[in-house]
């Protein structure tokens, strides 16, 4: 059997061999070694084609691409092939495989959750970020996309949770219970060096409800803390920044001013 001590949180970055206590007898089905790596965590999306005699896998590891490359002896190969330049061979495939298909569940996902409006509602880039009413960087982030937000380029979403400190929930709360929750919203972060918003006096059920839907679907999507900030390119490509975007970082989330 397979002696398999690693951490799928750490096969993105370090390949490695696991070894197999036997000869892969099989040509079809999942080798062992891949149904020991799915034991661990690993998700599996699909075969695909490579020369040289191996089996490719493509699957994810906490909302990561993976690629694994089953030898003739049944060992696995956890990581990126190279070329003789040192460039990634299977980057494209594993694009087509993985990251699009993810993309694009994540996409449908938050388009279908709850979240608080931030701009025109023509803009032509749509950027979600999960935000706590008390989260300093989510408030950094606000003030730094005004520009693109207020010239009509950019309309944030922003899908609220209620994680940093006791009374996030309740100002969640007031900004999803107010009648205007976009004029809620701005008034929370236009008084942010203030204290915010003030509390709702209570957390409905409801609004509770959509917290706990919200986290679930910031965790799934690969963030632990806010703000979580995703994008979706032209080419249909899902991208996902965690933090507030620094520097250059800011303009590729953002767009062109």
């Amino acid at each position: 059997m397979f002696a398999l001590r690693m951490r799928i949180s750490s096969i993105a970055a370090i390949p490695l061999m696991l070894a197999a206590g036997y000869s892969q007898a099989q040509t079809g089905g999942r080798p062992p070694a891949i149904q020991a790596l799915e034991a661990q965590g690993l998700t599996i999306v699909g075969e695909f084609d490579v020369e040289g005699g191996l089996r490719a896998f493509a699957g994810t590891a906490e909302d990561r691409p993976i690629a694994v490359y089953v030898t003739s002896d049944g060992n696995a190969i956890v990581g990126t092939r190279l070329d003789v330049n040192g460039k990634p061979i299977d980057r494209m495939k594993l694009r087509d495989l993985v990251e699009k298909p993810m993309g694009e569940k994540t996409w449908s996902q938050l388009e279908s959750a709850t979240w608080v409006q931030d701009g025109k509602p023509d803009a032509p880039r749509i950027i979600y970020t999960f935000s706590d009413a008390n989260c300093p960087y989510c408030h950094q982030f606000w003030e730094a996309a005004r520009p693109w937000v207020d010239a009509g380029k950019v309309q944030l979403r922003h899908l609220l949770v209620g994680v940093i400190r006791a009374d996030s929930p309740a100002k969640a709360a007031a900004i999803l219970g107010a009648s205007d929750p976009t004029a809620a919203l701005t008034e929370n972060e236009h008084k942010f060096d203030q204290g915010g918003i003030k509390p709702a006096d209570n957390v409905p059920d409801a609004v509770l409800q959509i917290l706990e839907d919200n986290h679930m679907l910031m965790l799934s999507s690969g963030f632990r803390g806010t703000p979580g900030i995703v994008v979706r390119e032209n080419d249909g490509l899902v991208k996902k920044f965690r933090g507030m975007p620094q520097g250059a970082q800011l303009a590729e989330v953002l767009g062109p001013r």
